[in-house]
């Protein structure tokens, strides 16, 4: 990889894990290029990250690296809005069951 490349994924991963509000994150994000010439998405990328308690897994394949780096990008994002976002939303119902006041029929 060039230093190019390797310097434009370096930001965007940045961009998606140093956000203000994340709880504390480490982890790590490899990428490797296929040897083999016929391979139609060479690149791939594979990222542990460990946000505060919680494990978010992404894996990507591109047919360039800064296509690679967009793509981790974006599901890094994803990935750590959803962990972040989860507990406000777990387990609860639409509306609250009969004995609490809720819809009766």
């Amino acid at each position: 990889m060039d230093e190019e490349s390797l310097a434009y994924l370096r930001e965007k991963v940045a961009a998606a894990l140093e956000r203000a509000g994340l709880p504390p994150v480490s982890g790590e994000v490899r990428v490797q290029r296929a040897v083999a010439p016929h391979v139609e998405l060479p690149w791939s990328g594979h990222g542990d990250i460990r946000v505060g308690g919680d494990l978010v897994v992404v894996h990507a394949r591109e047919a360039s690296a800064r296509e690679l780096a967009d793509r981790l990008h974006d599901r890094l994002r994803r990935a750590t809005e959803r962990v972040t976002h989860r507990g406000a939303t777990t387990r609860r119902t639409t509306a609250p069951p009969p004995w609490r006041g809720g819809l009766q029929e």
